[in-house]
């Protein structure tokens, strides 16, 4: 009897304490009044951010007036609408510039991740020729490489930028231009060889676009294309 009792009582003293746990966390819960908005913000114009507030306000103890109303208006979506809201404008101090300069927090232009997304998807390149693929994950997430270990002299922060110049070509990058900053046989493999890393030709840009004739099944087709390629590239054989 005594044996029951006991373990009638611990059962009490377990469930009391799991009420009160619980309870306590729901009193912690996360306040949007004092931190914000608990999901992050995505900016997609001009180019995709990501923007979290509770990594300020929660984590770093910043006051919601410390950014609103300046340098961001109190109201969703007025910055990305101003046409002003761009790398050049945070270097000179404005917007997120504010604070982030180098001494109050790190530099607008360092440390792209924190705020950038890499694309997901394959970039395909259809001029000079037809077709160039790219995948930005294995250079970041695969070889560590930060953002701007391209995206400075190589290439600019635009989409479509690099294939609208005259220059984009094989010659430029033998001459280290381009991709030929680091494919130079010796920072990775030279851009004059292992050319099926990057060029899949017309015919794998049409089974990539679902373009292929002779395919009695072009969406499993080219889902299994796609499948393939980056495979391929994300081999370490294409290192």
């Amino acid at each position: 009897m005594n044996n029951k009792i006991c373990i009638t009582c611990m059962a009490v003293f377990f469930s009391a304490t799991l009420f009160a746990v619980s309870t306590s966390y729901a009193a912690k819960e996360y306040d949007v009044q004092a931190f914000g908005p608990k999901n992050p913000i995505i900016w997609d114009t001009p180019v995709r951010v990501v923007f979290n507030h509770r990594i300020h306000t929660e984590d770093s103890g910043i006051e919601c007036s410390s950014c609103h109303g300046e340098p961001f208006a109190m109201q969703r979506g007025v910055a990305m609408r101003s046409g002003k809201l761009s790398m050049a404008s945070l270097a000179a101090g404005e917007y997120c510039g504010v604070c982030h300069d180098g001494d109050t927090a790190f530099a607008s232009d360092t440390n792209c991740a924190g705020c950038h997304v890499p694309p997901e998807d394959l970039i395909v390149w259809s001029k000079p020729v037809k077709a160039v693929i790219f995948h930005h994950q294995q250079h970041t997430d695969e070889y560590g490489l930060e953002c701007d270990s391209c995206h400075n002299e190589a290439f600019k922060m635009k989409s479509g930028t690099a294939g609208k110049s005259p220059f984009f070509t094989m010659k430029s990058l033998y001459d280290g231009q381009y991709c030929g900053k680091c494919h130079d046989g010796e920072t990775a493999f030279a851009s004059s060889t292992l050319c099926n890393t990057c060029h899949i030709g017309k015919k794998g840009y049409d089974r990539m676009m679902r373009n292929d004739p002779h395919s009695q099944n072009p969406d499993k087709k080219a889902r299994a294309t796609n499948q393939r390629m980056i495979s391929h590239i994300l081999s370490p054989a294409t290192i």
